[in-house]
């Protein structure tokens, strides 16, 4: 029905950069918000950061003065530049979309998940 596809994440030095994406696809007709959440080892999965269709945002209070997301509505795609990045940022970060899935699976909406993509920031 509908497939999230992130790629970017990696290991990476305290202070460094990552960019992470996320593709959607799949018989969807539109895709409303889209986000990233993550989740540490031991923890609950948190909103990182969402954004609209028409582009407003908002950010977990942590990460608001270094990561951005962003969007592209013509590819389908989600991005999240994380910068100056901690070792507290280390999980599993999954992208999200609000999608309207296609008359032939119901034609409702729903929020669909990627499988995620490891984040490791050594100190």
């Amino acid at each position: 029905q509908v497939q999230l596809v992130e790629s970017g994440g990696g290991l990476v030095q305290a202070g460094g950069s990552l960019r992470l994406s996320c593709v959607v696809s799949g018989s969807i007709v539109s895709i409303n918000d889209m986000g990233w959440y993550r989740q540490a080892p031991g923890k609950q999965r948190d909103l990182v950061a969402r954004i609209t269709r028409g582009g407003t945002t908002n950010y977990q209070a942590s990460v608001k003065d270094r990561f951005t997301i962003s969007r592209d509505n013509a590819k389908n795609m989600v991005y999240l530049q994380m910068n100056t990045l901690k070792p507290e940022d280390t999980a599993v970060y999954y992208c999200t979309a609000n999608v309207l899935l296609s008359v032939l699976f119901g034609g409702t909406w729903r929020e669909a998940w990627g499988q995620g993509t490891q984040v490791t920031v050594s100190p």
